[in-house]
């Protein structure tokens, strides 16, 4: 196997969602959510791919799709917490790569898990990565549950936010173009080195992860760079809510996905 692809998936999988309980269990077009984010992950190329959860209904779940699954504690405040604790127990260290695919983003395509390990690998400075895609509608653009990114000249992220970011805009009448120059939503899924994931661990939630409900936050407070680039392929919005699972319900009997 080749470096660009010598990595593994891990999908933190929690059952217990405040906005949408059972979520990863619904089902999208007859198969369930998290089967459907286990199976594209599978399409990437990754050299492993492992659900991690501490819910034995997402384990017996696991064990009926034949996927490899880690428990892990009840205690975590993050998916990244948790994607550690996994990691950790599957042996991987150091300079190992990790690639976090949530499990309600039941549509991420494959190439853009390849791409997302890719760039971590060619930016040896990073210790962690992401992806991000412009934002074309004014009513995603305002949704808390679309996460807005800024970052600097080089990709570095600034800040995340549920708010609009950059604000202090009048939205109205402004054309797609603009709104893709101005605003990025961030997509659920994370790159990381073992080394950094360890390191994420033994800091604090920092004020602003608890207000905003963002683990990324943690990392920059903490001084740690992470590096967006634009996600080659388009992905639709995951799933937070029951009216996202029906959207997105939509979405694939339109586009045929």
């Amino acid at each position: 196997m080749n470096m660009s692809t010598d990595f593994t998936v891990i999908i933190p999988a929690r059952y217990d969602s405040s906005r949408f309980p059972g979520k990863l269990l619904a089902k999208l077009r007859g198969k369930e959510v998290l089967a459907w984010v286990y199976e594209k992950a599978m399409l990437s190329n990754a050299s492993k791919v492992c659900i991690a959860t501490d819910d034995i209904r997402i384990a017996d779940f696991c064990n009926k799709l034949n996927a490899p699954v880690v428990m892990t504690s009840t205690k975590h405040s993050s998916g990244t917490e948790r994607v550690h604790e996994a990691a950790h127990k599957m042996g991987l260290s150091g300079k190992d790569l990790v690639i976090n695919v949530q499990g309600d983003e039941p549509l991420l395509p494959p190439a853009n898990i390849n791409q997302l390990a890719d760039l971590l690998i060619e930016h040896q400075d990073f210790p962690m990565a992401s992806l991000t895609t412009p934002i074309l509608d004014e009513r995603e653009l305002r949704d808390p549950n679309c996460v807005k990114a800024v970052m600097d000249a080089n990709g570095r992220a600034l800040y995340f936010s549920r708010s609009i970011i950059p604000g202090g805009f009048d939205t109205a009448g402004i054309s797609n173009d603009s709104m893709a120059n101005l605003w990025h939503r961030h997509l659920g899924i994370y790159a990381y080195r073992m080394s950094f994931l360890t390191q994420y661990v033994n800091w604090n939630e920092c004020t602003y992860e608890k207000l905003e409900k963002l683990e990324q936050l943690r990392a920059i407070y903490n001084g740690a760079a992470i590096l967006l680039a634009t996600a080659k392929e388009t992905t639709p919005p995951g799933i937070d809510t029951p009216a996202d699972l029906i959207d997105l319900e939509k979405y694939v009997a339109y586009s045929g996905k």
